[in-house]
This record gives C-alpha cells, sequence and structure tokens, in this order.
C-alpha cells in the first residue's frame, strides 16, 4: 500500500508520461535513425526518469531532462552500432574472396543448421571455426566470458553434430565456412 505522498508521484509521472512519450519516442528516432528503436528508447528513458523521479520533478525543466536521457541513450546505441559495424568489417575484410569449387551443397546444408542454432551458440561456432579465432578474443568480440565461448561452441557443435549427422561435422563445418567465406550467421 502507497504512502500519499507515492500515490501523488505515481499520478504526477503518469501525467508526465502521456504527455511527453511520444515527443521522446520521435526524439529517438531522429537521432538514432531507427524506428524499431525509438521505442524502446523512449521507454528506457522513462523508466531512468522514474527511478528518479524525485529529482527530475524537482527540476526546472523535467522535459528537457528527459530529452537529455534520451539523447545519452541515443548516443549509447550509435557508438555500440558503430563498434558492432568495426568488428564484422574486421572479420568480413580477412575472408578470402575466390573459392575454388565449392561444395554448394555442404555449405548450404551447414548454414542452414546454424541458422536453427540460438545466436550466441552460432556466433561462438562461427567466429571460432570461420574466422579461426581464439576463445580469448571471441570472448572478446561477444563481450561474454571464456567459459561462456568453451561452452556455447562446445554446445553448438554438439547440436550441428546432430542436425548434420555425426560423422566429421566439425570438419564440414569449418570447411564449408571457409570455402565460402559467408559464415551463415547473418540474419536475412
Amino acid at each position: 500500500m502507497g504512502t500519499v505522498v507515492d500515490d501523488a508521484a505515481s499520478v504526477e509521472f503518469h501525467a508526465f508520461f502521456e504527455r511527453h512519450y511520444a515527443e521522446l519516442s520521435r526524439l529517438a528516432h531522429l537521432l538514432t535513425g531507427e524506428s524499431d528503436a525509438a521505442d524502446d528508447l523512449a521507454a528506457d528513458a522513462l523508466l531512468a526518469l522514474w527511478h528518479r523521479w524525485d529529482r527530475v520533478r524537482a527540476a526546472d525543466h523535467p522535459a528537457a531532462y528527459a530529452r537529455g536521457v534520451v539523447a545519452n541513450l541515443a548516443r549509447t546505441r550509435i557508438r555500440s552500432a558503430v563498434r558492432e559495424r568495426r568488428r564484422i568489417a574486421l572479420f568480413w575484410s580477412q575472408r578470402e574472396e575466390k573459392v575454388e569449387n565449392p561444395d554448394v551443397a555442404g555449405v548450404v546444408d551447414v548454414q542452414e543448421a546454424l541458422r536453427r542454432l540460438p545466436f550466441r551458440k552460432r556466433a561462438c561456432v562461427v567466429l571460432r571455426h570461420a574466422f579461426d579465432l581464439s576463445e580469448k578474443d571471441t570472448a572478446l568480440a561477444l563481450g561474454v566470458s571464456v567459459g561462456t565461448v568453451k561452452s556455447q561452441t562446445s554446445k553448438g557443435m554438439a547440436e550441428l553434430q546432430r542436425l548434420l549427422g555425426p560423422q566429421n561435422a566439425p570438419l564440414k563445418v569449418h570447411a564449408a565456412m571457409a570455402r565460402t567465406g559467408d559464415a551463415g550467421g547473418r540474419d536475412r
């Protein structure tokens, strides 16, 4: 059961939310250029504001404060996207451009099997086997621990072995990805 002060703050925040949510979402869209992310950023900003609502409502311009929070979240999202693009560019720049006589059926099978893996397992398998990254480098690229890389790679390879058949699944995966340079890890 909330106090009168808590209820008043809740009512006040709800009114602020109703009045400014659309504006904050529009701001997020214009800053990031991503309509899908705009609502999420606005919601994240309003959640952060709710956690600091006593400070926000005491501010001279609460809407300006809210716009600043959205701008900071958008900046963080853009920086994260830029880092991700750099990682991807680095990985793709290391691949071979021309492949002689690729096993197209094998490549298609491996790509389909990879698409069926959850993202983290797929990413670990692809980075370890297609890009020959060390466990440490894979962990760094994915922002996880080395133990997670070991576990997810092992589980991913076991799942691929189940999907592709037990005979030489690791060799099929490595060879198929090395032949095409396309790790199949991209969602279309």
